[in-house]
């Protein structure tokens, strides 16, 4: 046995040595509870009385030895790994740093702020409301009773036969005409959804502006000179507006408001198909009807009403041809604004 010992002593002394990694397998090997030395002191009951102290002593010095050896090994091992990472990871602080790439606004929610700005310095609050709707305050409340002809213009998600997402931001004008008495004065910017299929100008999830104005004598020149205010600020001093007649349900009479093309002043280019106009947005009085659903006396009170979508207004801004880019956050795209 106690050449055994000696021989297992020998081993270890050679294996740790010469290890390049892991020597951790080396003490599992020699120590460990199925190792070489181990074995061997498991065979000490066939020993004399007289054997056993000698050679415990012996095994127990060897086992001593042989852990002090990996323990030289492995901090022998760490310390070349430090020095091989020093060397081969040094840092050079002179390097100029990389410049952190940051990001920037949409050009939805720029567009947005924008038209918010301008409404905002003509004395427009901002009044915000669900998207999830009632039928109600959708339609119903909007003069588009259950069976009228303009529900099918608007392929709506329904959510129950009472409850909605909202199609238009209109709601909110309800709403806030039941809460507030005139003098009213507001725009509801929001998101709005539509069953439309995703394509180059229709998207199932798009973005108002509406804006309502309700107050004694209000009038159709009211409408006018705010919208042309907008047109302005928006598209430049020498912007002009013009109305087409229309027809919503919610307001009476009704217009289209289509302004000068931007880009060529009205003379016709691709932008504005030759016309010299671009349609923007839909505008009109309030329906008599809808205010004397919010208890609003259409005998004492007028208002205004308009709304446009701030896709369109991005992708005239911008020349975007196709709605899709905007949804698609392509930095490629998104990075040119």
């Amino acid at each position: 046995m106690r050449e055994q010992l000696q021989k297992i002593k020998e081993e270890a002394v050679a294996a740790i040595s010469s290890a390049q990694a892991d020597v951790e397998a080396l003490r599992v090997k020699y120590l460990g509870k199925k190792g070489e030395l181990t074995s061997v002191l498991r065979q000490m009951g066939s020993l004399s009385a007289e054997e056993r102290p000698a050679i415990g002593q012996l095994a127990n010095e060897i086992r001593s030895q042989i852990e002090a050896l990996i323990e030289k090994k492995a901090a022998e091992m760490r310390g070349a790994e430090m020095e091989r990472r020093l060397r081969e990871e040094k840092l050079d602080v002179t390097v100029p740093g990389r410049r952190a790439h940051v990001g920037k606004s949409h050009p939805l929610s720029v567009a947005q702020r924008e038209l918010e700005d301008i409404f905002i310095g003509m004395g427009f609050e901002i009044a915000e409301g669900p998207e999830v709707e009632y039928d109600y305050y959708n339609f119903q409340a909007l003069n588009i009773p259950k069976d009228h002809p303009a529900r099918d213009m608007q392929d709506t998600f329904y959510i129950t036969d009472n409850i909605l997402l909202r199609s238009q931001t209109s709601p909110v004008q309800v709403r806030t005409m039941e809460k507030k008495r005139p003098p009213i004065k507001i725009i509801s910017p929001g998101r709005v959804y539509r069953s439309d299929p995703m394509d180059a100008t229709h998207s199932p999830v798009f973005h108002q502006v509406e804006g309502l104005v309700v107050d004694r004598g209000i009038t159709m020149g009211d409408l006018k000179g705010t919208l042309e205010q907008f047109a302005k600020t928006m598209f430049g001093e020498n912007t002009r507006i013009r109305f087409r007649p229309h027809h919503f349900p919610f307001t009476e009479p009704s217009a289209e408001v289509d302004v000068s093309c931007f880009v060529c002043g009205g003379k016709g280019c691709r932008l504005c198909k030759g016309e010299g106009w671009i349609e923007i947005l839909g505008a009109g009085m309030v329906h008599p009807n809808v205010l004397r659903g919010c208890d609003i006396d259409p005998d004492e009170y007028s208002g205004f009403a308009f709304g446009l979508g701030v896709e369109r207004i991005v992708m005239l801004k911008h020349h975007i041809d196709d709605m899709r880019l905007l949804y698609e956050n392509d930095l490629r795209f998104l990075s040119q604004f």
